[in-house]
């Protein structure tokens, strides 16, 4: 199996943490985002996806090759149910769903990579109002995980066994940290942060810790 990614994506950085979690030895590549332009557009990563966008994963025995970070880990989770990253109910299996969608479908498009290109290129943003615009997403996003989280949480996102949930959260922790947002508002969010890196497979999913990290 192999995983073409790059260290900063927040979609791999999920992909990665699940892989570890299940404890699949899987082959990393990187696809450089930014250099020449973005190796994601390069015609031979193109034709592998279509989206020109990280990660696509390649299951060489299943003759398999796809991308969606979501996607790919429900497929782990089918094909290794050890670690189960989804609950046992379906009612429990929705809720995770729905909070781990409310991270990868509604903050995290709006500040990803290509996003904020496109915000201080043709947009003609400067850096202050980009970061703006970073700052408001996140704390929308957040302000309403952080009730959920309230009703749902213990010692992670879903209870007291990592979720799906805490797979999509992390990375979008890691890069408001990055971007310098003002996470004081978030206990629960902040508390989780802390519990999930007390685990290895988060520890060395990270960003700082991949082969590529420049």
């Amino acid at each position: 199996m192999k995983l073409l990614g790059y260290w900063r994506s927040s979609a791999a950085y999920r992909v990665r943490i699940a892989l570890n979690l299940k404890g699949i030895d899987v082959e990393h590549s990187s696809v450089h985002l930014v250099k020449e332009g973005g190796e994601q557009h390069k015609a031979d990563y193109a034709a592998l996806n279509p989206h020109e966008l990280v990660p696509t994963l390649i299951d060489a025995e299943e003759d398999l090759v796809f991308s969606q970070s979501l996607a790919m880990i429900e497929y782990l989770e089918e094909r290794y149910p050890q670690a189960p990253l989804l609950p046992s109910s379906a009612k429990e299996r929705a809720l995770v769903r729905a909070m781990a969608l409310s991270v990868a479908c509604e903050i995290h498009p709006l500040n990803n990579l290509r996003v904020l290109q496109y915000l201080t290129g043709p947009m003609k943003l400067d850096e202050a109002s980009k970061t703006a615009w970073y700052h408001h997403w996140i704390h929308q996003g957040f302000a309403a995980l952080e009730k959920q989280l309230e009703q749902y949480s213990g010692r992670y996102c879903f209870g007291d066994n990592v979720t799906l949930v805490d797979l999509c959260l992390i990375p979008q922790v890691y890069n408001a940290n990055r971007f310098a947002v003002d996470l004081t508002a978030y206990p629960h969010i902040r508390r989780i942060w802390d519990n999930c890196h007390q685990l290895e497979a988060f520890v060395n999913a990270a960003p700082e810790q991949q082969a590529d990290a420049c």
